[in-house]
């Protein structure tokens, strides 16, 4: 499975700059979980890979942050009993991470203002709420 990673049309990891391990795993698959290394620990070096385009480099690393160790980020599957499974299943979600991670950021919110109708509904509603709080208190006596 030495093929590259398609993240986006434009963005490409070549398959020489992931690195992938294999394990044990644990859970489902009795007795073979203790012989054979399903699990899959894929493992990409966004702060030196050459294949990150210059203007997305500082962005992944950015929303990225959190998971990176030392600009390595790792992800690992183990929720099927073949390796195979595991294999796509890893490279799916390091996909998306870096999909995600890539995107652009969303437009910067415009600020509007309240419309008159609406400034003139909520006092409205404010003091009809006023007037039903108004009307509990009359013939109340504290003694």
């Amino acid at each position: 499975m030495t093929r590259d990673l398609v993240v986006t049309p434009t963005f490409v990891v070549p398959a020489s700059e992931l690195s992938e391990r294999f394990s044990r795993s644990s859970g489902p698959g009795g007795q073979g979980v203790n012989t054979t290394d399903s699990r899959v620990e894929l493992s990409f070096d966004v702060g030196r890979a050459p294949s990150v385009p210059p203007h997305l480099r500082h962005r992944m690393l950015c929303r990225l942050r959190g998971r990176l160790t030392a600009g390595v980020l790792t992800v690992t599957a183990s929720e099927h009993r073949a390796q195979l499974q595991n294999r796509t299943a890893a490279r799916e979600r390091m996909a998306r991470l870096l999909r995600e991670a890539a995107a652009p950021p969303s437009p910067a919110r415009r600020p509007t203002r309240p419309t008159r109708g609406s400034k003139e509904r909520r006092i409205t509603a404010k003091k009809q709420r006023g007037q039903t709080k108004q009307g509990r208190r009359t013939g109340w006596d504290p003694s």
